[in-house]
């Protein structure tokens, strides 16, 4: 697995911990829906650190809590 689709894999875990839709997430984050779906599918290559830091204040989480995450073991090598 690659960081991007862990990024996105954690993104719908928090949700499913928080029994909340992404479009509440959004809400909660400050963020447009369009903006988390984009980090859930291809558009988005690399999630922003700055987007996941919103994503982690609207879910109540720390962005520790949000890494501390078996999806981020053992990532592919990005460089190639």
């Amino acid at each position: 697995m690659n960081a991007k689709d862990a990024v996105a894999a954690r993104i719908n875990e928090v949700c499913k911990e928080k029994g909340i839709t992404v479009n509440e997430l959004a809400n909660l984050s400050g963020i447009s829906p369009s903006t988390i779906y984009s980090m859930l599918n291809t558009k988005s290559k690399n999630p922003g650190v700055v987007s996941i830091q919103k994503i982690c204040d609207g879910a109540e989480i720390t962005i520790r809590y949000f890494f501390d995450s078996p999806l981020f073991e053992n990532l592919e090598q990005e460089i190639k």
